[in-house]
């Protein structure tokens, strides 16, 4: 007997990550994510209609510029619980960030895909032990304002994959690398040793996202003929980009891929 014909999300991959991208459900987004069947068919030359409306969101938290954002004091709850939010809010903008490329950039090999579909569930596995250990505290993802960098420089790159994977996970989610232990010692110096925890398993599984950003960022400059090195910094300065700040995290960059060389001009320009 024949199959039914199945809605064009339920034939391939690239299509079926639209369901938990356009999700507005912030907890149902990171349920959806993780329950991608990894094994559909690819189908990676398939141009697929922008659906718009991308990504979907909850109402809440109010989405406000990062400068008009204030921390409390971590020796009380609602502090610590504000800076594990805005990591929440990180990770939800990767689950989408992760989503995105999957279904918008064409003619990319298989491993790409399922890379980055991969990343997707890490993603939604680390917003949900922050939601769960917010909701321990008594608070709940969208209980505090946040901000839009991330998706905004989503924005800026959509055109141009080499773009935005040179500028996304290798810039803004590296971001990540080098405050990672920071931020876990002071979580840990007033007193909440599971989301050190929880910032030990973000850190160690976000070395392998970047070290993918790093991967097929220089698959892309070889495709096209260009210096990895050179690109990215015109990159930098033709999508306004931030430049990083010190400390870095040397050593889980290196992890992940960065060469001695980037390591050398990010220590002497933040580029």
């Amino acid at each position: 007997m024949d199959q039914p014909n199945l809605p064009l999300r339920s034939q391939h991959l690239r299509a079926a990550v639209l369901a938990p991208l356009l999700e507005k459900n912030a907890v149902q987004k990171a349920e959806l994510t993780l329950a991608l069947p990894i094994n559909l068919p690819i189908q990676t030359q398939t141009v697929i209609a922008d659906p718009g409306q991308i990504p979907g969101r909850p109402e809440k938290p109010e989405l406000v510029s990062h400068t008009a954002l204030k921390a409390k004091p971590l020796n009380t709850a609602e502090g610590r619980a504000g800076l594990l939010h805005a990591i929440a809010h990180i990770e939800l903008n990767a689950i989408d960030l992760a989503l995105d490329v999957v279904w918008r950039f064409p003619g990319m090999p298989t491993p790409f895909y399922t890379d980055w579909v991969q990343i997707a569930k890490e993603e939604a596995k680390h917003f949900l032990l922050l939601q769960r250990h917010l909701v321990n505290m008594g608070f709940d993802y969208g209980d505090f304002p946040a901000h839009n960098s991330l998706w905004e420089m989503a924005e800026r790159t959509r055109g141009d994959i080499l773009a935005r994977i040179g500028l996304v996970p290798r810039t803004m989610e590296a971001r990540g690398l080098d405050a990672s232990p920071g931020v876990k010692n002071k979580l840990i110096s007033a007193g909440d040793l599971a989301a050190g925890r929880i910032l030990d398993i973000i850190l160690e599984e976000e070395i392998g996202h970047v070290a993918a950003g790093n991967r097929w960022y220089r698959f892309v400059c070889a495709q096209r003929g260009l210096d990895p090195i050179a690109t990215y910094r015109e990159l930098i300065q033709q999508y306004d980009a931030p430049k990083l700040k010190s400390p870095y995290n040397l050593q889980a960059r290196r992890l992940a891929g960065f060469s001695e060389e980037e390591l050398q001009n990010l220590a002497a320009s933040g580029l």
